[in-house]
């Protein structure tokens, strides 16, 4: 026969649960439970049995609770959690990958109906068709006469002795409140646009709180955001004049062009820039690149250019290295 706890002996089972969990997890998804049946959250509750651990509670049990539980153990970065609990929420612990343990929590959503004075989480659209009604169920597809502020006005017509629904129909916007009328009419139709489940709202590991928007990213994302940064970099270190890893290749070949800048202005001259002088004077050279050999049939004009092109990469990546040996020697 099990022993039935009072409310403070449950309290005080609560209250220590949650600092074990809190001990010996540092990642945890604070989830809304609005709408969500008990049956549907013990569902949850199986499939992220052996990684994860569910735990709904009070709000102000779980600050109490954190609240102590930093104060004893002097990891005061479980604070963090305490403004996140607003509202219907509860806390899943998890040792397991984040975004796998969401993706999993994303699949126990079961469909709704719309019910009145429910606040619509999407735009509900009345896709065409047959409806299977009779003709005189066209009313529901009018607005209702005690609610004026609603106009339905769905266009439909008698098709084989049933209502057919002729284009499709934004029926709710998200957000508005679902009324009668519209709650009827997808009643009739077998519509249930709505679906529940629990929402990861905030992800906390080791003190920290980021968005769950954080878990999509990928590594190419991350390299072209790392990218995109250290462009940034770069360009303020070449504009300011102060080295950095990521400026210092770009402020020496800007220096190496002042300096060949000045001996092609000049009279001074180096080796480096002796061919670049030579081309300037008889620039006719570079058309020698795309000549064709007449022994043996010739080139043709796509091996010619090839052949061009790769001759100009290699003077482009000789010009490279003859900058650094032109710094440093």
């Amino acid at each position: 026969m099990a022993i039935k706890l009072t409310k403070a002996q449950k309290k005080i089972n609560y209250d220590q649960k949650l600092c074990r969990l809190l001990e010996e997890y540092t990642q945890i998804l604070i989830v809304a439970a609005d709408n969500v049946g008990s049956n549907q959250l013990q569902n949850i509750r199986k499939g992220l049995r052996g990684d994860s651990i569910v735990l709904m509670g009070k709000n102000t049990m779980m600050k109490r609770t954190v609240k102590l539980y930093a104060e004893k153990s002097g990891n005061n970065g479980v604070l963090n959690l305490i403004p996140l609990l607003v509202g219907n929420v509860g806390l899943v612990f998890t040792k397991g990958d984040l975004k796998e343990v969401r993706e999993e929590i994303a699949k126990y959503k079961v469909g709704a109906p719309a019910r009145v004075g429910l606040i619509a989480p999407i735009d509900v659209v009345v896709p065409p068709g047959n409806t299977g009604l009779d003709p005189s169920q066209t009313s529901f597809f009018q607005a209702s006469p005690l609610e004026r502020s609603v106009v339905l006005n769905i266009p439909t017509k008698i098709n084989k002795g049933t209502v057919e629904i002729i284009t499709p129909v934004e029926l709710i916007k998200k957000g508005d409140k679902v009324g009668s009328s519209e709650a009827a009419l997808l009643s009739k139709l077998g519509i249930r646009p709505f679906s529940y489940g629990l929402i990861v709202l905030s992800v906390y590991e080791d003190g920290s709180v980021f968005s769950p928007e954080v878990l999509d990213l990928t590594e190419e994302d991350l390299v072209q955001k790392f990218a995109s940064g250290l462009s940034i970099v770069a360009a303020m270190s070449v504009a300011l004049s102060f080295p950095t890893l990521a400026g210092a290749p770009h402020m020496f070949i800007n220096a190496y062009k002042n300096v060949l800048s000045l001996a092609v202005a000049t009279e001074y001259t180096y080796p480096q820039a002796e061919k670049v002088k030579e081309y300037l004077k008889d620039p006719s050279k570079f058309a020698a690149l795309a000549a064709p050999v007449a022994a043996g049939g010739g080139y043709t004009v796509a091996a010619t250019a090839s052949a061009a092109k790769e001759e100009a990469k290699e003077e482009e990546e000789s010009d490279e290295e003859d900058m650094c040996l032109g710094l440093f020697d």
